[in-house]
């Protein structure tokens, strides 16, 4: 159960941003969007940030999916796993690779390419610092702009997943 209530989306501070995120999300408001609307501010500016990385990068979708499913195993924030399965397997990740990511192992069939994009997860989501070595496995793979983004999409589901287990926000009704 969340450690706070949802606020009441109809409240004349919050109807604007809630209308603006159901727009952009096909109607839907997702639990962390109902939460974040504690502060219409921070949900708005959340919005545009996770937008942007999630439709607006040059990374392929693929490596984007690793890294959000890779951070939300290392940081156990469930909910964020769970909701980006259908967008991983989208972007042709497996159901046997997402069932070994979640268990905390390396597929077998994975690319160098994915294993630089959860190495450099890795070193981000443990110690912040990523080692050259891990950095240069990345820069094989990626042009300067997606290697970039690729570091901006771990920071940004870093943040996601901290906020999503600090705040205990539930995962959505079926």
């Amino acid at each position: 159960m969340a450690r706070l209530p949802y606020p009441d989306l109809s409240r004349p501070d919050i109807a604007p941003v809630a209308e603006r995120i159901k727009a952009e999300r096909g109607g839907r408001m997702l639990n962390l969007y109902r939460m974040l609307l504690h502060s219409p501010p921070v949900a708005d500016g959340w919005r545009a940030f996770l937008t942007s990385i999630r439709q607006q990068c040059q990374l392929p979708g693929r490596y984007r999916e690793l890294a959000i499913l890779q951070v939300a195993v290392l940081n156990g924030a469930d909910y964020e796993f769970n909701a980006h399965v259908p967008f991983a397997l989208k972007e042709n990740v497996t159901q046997k690779q997402l069932d070994a990511m979640r268990a905390g192992k390396m597929p077998e069939d994975f690319t160098d390419a994915d294993r630089a994009v959860l190495a450099c997860t890795d070193a981000m989501t443990r110690q912040v610092q990523v080692p050259d070595a891990v950095f240069a496995a990345v820069r094989k793979h990626f042009p300067d702009r997606e290697a970039m983004e690729l570091v901006a999409t771990i920071a940004a589901y870093n943040t996601v997943s901290r906020f999503l287990v600090a705040i205990q926000v539930d995962h959505e009704s079926k």
